[in-house]
């Protein structure tokens, strides 16, 4: 048995609604029943001993392992932390029938000391508050603000004003939408923050590459979670806030908003499983639809037609659903719409949008850059889901058309989304996809570009099971490469040993078949990039799917393009253009 994570909880999670701290651990699944007892148990006699009778103790199973969640006041937290893990650690003494070194009366002592030393009251009061004024209230790290965007005013923690001397008057909460599903988020919440900005708004939104506000770039990095959608809603030139909310920010740490006006999921999906006890697609989908708690009264959660977890759990939420896809039943669609019913759906050819009994044509498929004449379905989908956002917030068709007309998903513009691009008589593609689901979808994209020949990059993190990457790698090997570039993604090894992610892709690219000749092993991901433009002749296709060192490919493109740089050219490393 082993102790594997301990965190905060600081707003609405998977387990409860209720900030507090959660752990999980490993346990075998024949005594599971048992120590999940005791844990809780345990917990339960140290948290009345602190003087914590009204705080509740959870606990989830999962195969071979326990989560168990402790709700604790907002201005205890670090505390909470530190009861769970003395907790398990008496507990394992007590199943090993280990003599105990720990006085109960000693630790119970300790940690009303260590309440007392962490407790803030003005920030509880203020959060009070604000819940009491209608205004979203966040806080835990430092700084507490009242209110979103233009609307919001913030204090570091130890210069809080008196709850009578707020004007309230003056905080409110700006239009806020939160997204989430397995693939699509950022390239929905740009799509989304486009057609806002053609609005005439200015956008706060945060996503997996950065946080920006209007043009103005904030930060760069994976601000997917909830720093990243802090950032992005205190800032006070924000009309409305569009953020992107990863899983692992969720599980991790709770929402990073309360509630919303807009929550959309797009769609569940196989990935990053094992992680915090989500073991399984319906524990995921299960996760991933903590945002349909998060939608305000009178607010509206978006959905997608088109895939079946997110179907099968529409039924659980009881406000307004706005559906979108590619694939509704025509007469089911029409009953929707007649009834009242918002939808976004393609019909002959056009972007469709059914709201408040109208029906308006957005934009005919194939005038939308990214979805490559309706190939790149997958894209065409996204933007079915920025369109709902924006007729969620109320924004005109004119402002829908324009923005998605314009849309170019560059490197600049959408970074490692479907980034197509042409060198020296090559074709370039630069995509995030890392997953079975995402790289079923481009690879109905990539069949229907004609070229000589295809090479894949192909790699995975160290924290998939074998099986989950052998499965990303028979999804590549059916899209049918010429060439098979086998990378090691040297960032995300994460627990492995160096070279056994490429060499279980190799195994498994070799019982499929896949010759010697036809695979390439390199060390590293820019190795891989050298390694695809020193095999492309002209008219072929490179599928660069880059997950660590995107930014220094696109920089080693660009300087070969500047270069005038073509195909059977050597290939200098980057360190040349210094």
């Amino acid at each position: 048995m082993k102790l594997t994570d301990v965190r905060r909880l600081t707003g609405v999670n998977f387990l409860m609604d209720e900030t507090g701290a959660a752990a999980e651990a490993e346990v075998p699944d024949a005594v599971k029943s048992v120590v999940g007892s005791l844990w809780q148990q345990r917990m339960r006699e140290l948290l009345d001993a602190v003087g914590w009778l009204d705080e509740v103790v959870a606990i989830r199973s999962y195969p071979g392992g326990i989560t168990l969640f402790v709700s604790a006041p907002r201005d205890a937290l670090f505390t909470a932390t530190d009861m769970i893990e003395y907790v398990w650690e008496c507990l394992e003494k007590e199943l090993s029938e280990e003599i105990s070194t720990n006085d109960f009366s000693v630790a119970v002592e300790k940690f009303r000391q260590e309440i007392a030393e962490e407790a803030n009251p003005d920030v509880l009061a203020i959060c009070k508050a604000a819940e009491e004024h209608g205004v979203s209230f966040l806080g835990d790290d430092g700084t507490v603000t009242l209110g979103l965007g233009k609307g919001s005013q913030p204090w570091p923690n130890d210069e809080l004003p008196s709850v009578q001397s707020l004007d309230w008057s003056t905080i409110h909460d700006i239009p806020l939408a939160m997204v989430t599903g397995t693939n699509g988020k950022s390239t929905t919440v740009r799509l989304a923050a486009a057609i806002g900005q053609e609005a005439g708004l200015t956008v706060g939104l945060s996503s997996s590459d950065w946080v920006k506000v209007g043009d103005d770039v904030l930060d760069e990095g994976d601000y997917s979670g909830p720093a990243g959608a802090k950032l992005a809603v205190r800032d006070q030139r924000a009309d409305v806030a569009i953020i992107e909310a990863a899983r692992g920010g969720m599980m991790r740490r709770g929402l990073p908003i309360a509630q919303a006006d807009i929550c959309l999921i797009t769609n569940v999906a196989a990935d990053h499983l094992g992680t915090y006890g989500i073991t399984d697609v319906s524990s995921l989908a299960d996760a991933k639809f903590l945002l349909a708690e998060a939608v305000k009264p009178g607010g509206k959660l978006i959905l997608n037609n088109d895939d079946p977890e997110v179907v099968n759990r529409a039924g659980r939420f009881s406000g307004d659903i706005t559906w979108y896809g590619l694939d509704f039943d025509e007469g089911a669609l029409k009953a929707w719409i007649n009834a009242g019913g918002h939808a976004v759906f393609v019909r002959d050819g056009s972007m469709m949008l059914a709201r408040n009994g109208d029906l308006s044509a957005v934009l005919p498929v194939v005038d939308f850059p990214p979805g490559l004449n309706g190939a790149a379905k997958f894209n065409v989908s996204n933007a079915l889901a920025a369109i709902a956002i924006a007729a969620a917030f109320d924004l005109p068709v004119p402002a829908m058309t324009k923005a998605l007309a314009s849309f170019q998903s560059t490197p600049e513009e959408n970074p490692g989304r479907s980034n197509f691009l042409e060198i020296g008589g090559v074709r370039l593609l630069v995509d995030f996809a890392h997953n079975p689901h995402g790289l079923l979808a481009l690879g109905e994209a990539i069949k229907a570009i004609p070229s000589k020949r295809k090479a894949f990059i192909v790699g995975q993190a160290g924290d998939r099971s074998d099986s989950d990457i052998e499965e990303t790698v028979e999804v590549i090997w059916g899209i049918g490469p010429d060439m098979f570039i086998v990378k090691e993604l040297e960032s995300k090894i994460r627990g492995r040993e160096p070279g056994e992610v490429p060499a279980i892709i190799a195994s498994r690219l070799e019982s499929l078949g896949v010759d010697q000749e036809a695979m390439l092993i390199t060390d590293s991901e820019m190795d891989a990039v050298y390694a695809a433009l020193e095999w492309a002749e002209d008219g072929d296709f490179l599928v660069l799917l880059l997950h660590g060192n995107r930014k220094q490919a696109l920089s080693l493109i660009n300087n070969l393009k500047n270069a005038n740089w073509q195909a059977g050219d050597v290939v200098p490393r980057l360190p040349s253009f210094a």
